[in-house]
């Protein structure tokens, strides 16, 4: 049987050399459509599979958000990149806390996996809120929105740049003896000048960056608010962060392609001034552990613990644990969030009120 790796060759060999922003759409489009990547037979776990209350005080934040802008309805509750449907099943959950918010949402789901859209039927399936699925987010219909993108932007390709003695060279994946290997192409890109170090590695997030602006213009023509939860940093910042995870380990991001999880970490500051540059408010960045901490998810966990046996308890503090672990590889701190929003919302609960200046 023909696999991934076979076209790449055959494409490779016909075309050349290809960008490593390329070569990440195509692994990608095909691991995505081919699998259920999450959970412990899967490849990686995201926050929701890990508590209910990840989920539960995001739909506290969208209650809190939906009622200072006035209670709109028809809005559209979206999701981007929605998983297993986990996530949207807490947070609606959550909502039931305020019984006007559920006349006024529809809910969209952006996702394209065949399998994953399904996990979300089945997960949803006792939903009270209308679900539509989207293959893009251009495709969500008009009016205010309460958007949410929990490891979304992480897993969208990037370009790569090495410094060299020419200039910044673009990375490419070519063909060695029939293995992929990464090059570089001979000539500079003029556009991004002269690096200060050589050997330095820009990352270029064109594909996140067009999605925030479009995001971020839709808010400020439309009018609400947009919640990214996301692993990265506040650059400018120079490193390769591609990274590939199969079975839950790190393997060679050009070994088996289309058969592991691919993602970089995202440049927050150039999602922010995707969305300043389109008229929208941008509030933060803080840690995870901070923003949850925030809204509460120590006064959740006791509330749950109350009702639970002791091996419950125990799983409760582990979860709190990792959602909010500090230190460099801890999810509670390598993780951060962002909220862009119509300039009007000045403030919104867990992030900075101050709006981003470049």
């Amino acid at each position: 049987m023909k696999t991934l790796e076979d076209s790449l060759r055959e494409i490779i060999a016909l075309e050349g050399p290809i960008t490593v922003e390329r070569y990440m759409s195509v692994c990608l489009r095909h691991y995505y459509a081919t699998r259920d990547p999450l959970g412990a037979a899967g490849d990686f776990t995201t926050a929701p599979e890990i508590s209910q209350m990840f989920g539960e005080l995001i739909g506290l934040w969208m209650l809190e958000v939906w009622n200072g802008m006035g209670r709109p309805a028809p809005c559209r509750l979206v999701e981007l990149g929605p998983g297993r449907g986990t996530l949207m099943a807490d947070l609606l959950r959550a909502t039931r806390l305020l019984p006007d918010f559920k006349g006024a949402p529809t809910v969209h789901l952006v996702e394209t996996s065949p399998s994953l859209r399904q996990r979300q039927q089945d997960a949803l399936a006792e939903s009270e809120f209308t679900v539509q699925w989207h293959d893009r987010f251009e495709d969500v219909p008009s009016g205010p929105i309460l958007l949410v993108a929990n490891e979304f932007f992480d897993a969208l390709p990037v370009r790569q740049f090495l410094g060299t003695n020419r200039g910044w060279c673009e990375r490419l994946v070519g063909l060695d003896d029939e293995h992929l290997i990464l090059g570089l192409r001979p000539e500079p890109e003029p556009a991004l000048g002269k690096p200060l170090r050589l050997g330095d590695v820009l990352e270029w997030p064109g594909v996140s960056v067009d999605i925030m602006g479009t995001l971020a213009g839709r808010l400020a023509r439309d009018g609400g608010a947009a919640l990214i939860l996301d692993y990265g940093y506040w650059g400018p910042a120079f490193g390769d962060t591609l990274q590939a995870l199969k079975n839950h380990r790190p393997v060679d991001p050009l070994q088996e392609p289309g058969e592991a999880d691919l993602t970089t970490h995202v440049d927050f500051h150039r999602l922010a001034q995707a969305a300043a540059t389109q008229g929208a408010r941008v509030h933060g960045t803080v840690t995870q552990g901070e923003f949850l901490q925030a809204l509460g998810i120590e006064t959740r966990a006791e509330a749950l613990k109350a009702r639970a046996t002791p091996a419950q308890a125990a799983d409760i503090d582990r979860a709190l644990t990792r959602l909010t672990e500090r230190g460099p590889t801890g999810m509670g701190e390598l993780f951060k969030v962002l909220a862009v929003t119509h300039e009007a919302i000045q403030a919104v609960p867990g992030l900075p009120a101050l709006p981003f200046s470049s």
